[in-house]
């Protein structure tokens, strides 16, 4: 069973920089500790892949990139099909892509990730 939003939220505010570095075997791309937990507590492998795929695609406009996913209000929903978006960009404010999902099971309404030399990171690991 997937853990509940409070629990990820506190468990994610433990992981402050990352001696310890995982890998997506096909992409090569790492991701830190905080990043395995809460792919292991929220079941979103899914969203490692995802992201990690794009992000790797946009190194040449940037080479920091943030990835915000956001699920969109109800009426929001309502009127575009979509349920959630995730938003890449040079963190400048520049927007460099925008993926939508029509269905999402990701427990949180809102996720900043951070992309940098390969590597999928939560903000407070940089």
């Amino acid at each position: 069973m997937k853990a509940q939003v409070n629990e990820i939220k506190e468990g994610l505010q433990h992981f402050h920089g990352s001696e310890m570095f995982y890998q997506i075997p096909l992409i090569r791309t790492r991701f830190t500790n905080g990043l395995k937990y809460l792919a292991n507590v929220a079941e979103c492998f899914w969203l490692i892949t995802d992201t990690s795929v794009i992000a790797k695609s946009l190194l040449n406009r940037s080479h920091f990139i943030t990835i915000d996913f956001k699920r969109l209000s109800e009426e929001k929903q309502d009127y575009t099909g979509y349920e959630a978006e995730i938003i890449y960009s040079d963190g400048n404010g520049n927007i460099l892509e925008t993926h939508r999902y029509n269905v999402t099971d990701f427990p949180l309404d809102e996720l900043r990730l951070f992309f940098v030399d390969n590597t999928l990171m939560l903000p407070s690991e940089y």
